[in-house]
């Protein structure tokens, strides 16, 4: 994220572990990222982990993972996140909207 434009569109790629699979979680952080104004997706991992793919800028992702990560849970989070890992990248041009996918 150094040398990011705070102003301009970002990507990240958050890995979200703990229990989050079949507890409401990816719809939980679609109805997050649309408050916020994210595009992108959130979707069930073979390994237990949700990916969260958010874009917008680095400010709006940032408070994104802030919620995901918060404890104790304000906004009733469904399921228990343990830790997330964010890497940052550049938007694409062909993400429209938030889904589950």
């Amino acid at each position: 994220m150094e040398g990011m434009d705070e102003n301009s569109p970002a990507r990240a790629v958050i890995w979200v572990h703990g229990r989050v699979q079949g507890v409401g979680f990816r719809w939980w952080t679609r109805a997050r990222a649309l408050e916020l104004g994210l595009e992108g997706h959130a979707r069930n991992a073979g390994d237990g982990r949700v990916e969260v793919v958010a874009q917008g800028t680095p400010a709006q992702i940032r408070e994104l993972v802030a919620l995901l990560e918060e404890k104790p849970t304000t906004k009733l989070r469904p399921g228990e996140v343990h830790t997330c890992v964010t890497t940052w990248g550049v938007a694409r041009d062909d993400v429209v909207g938030f889904v589950e996918k």
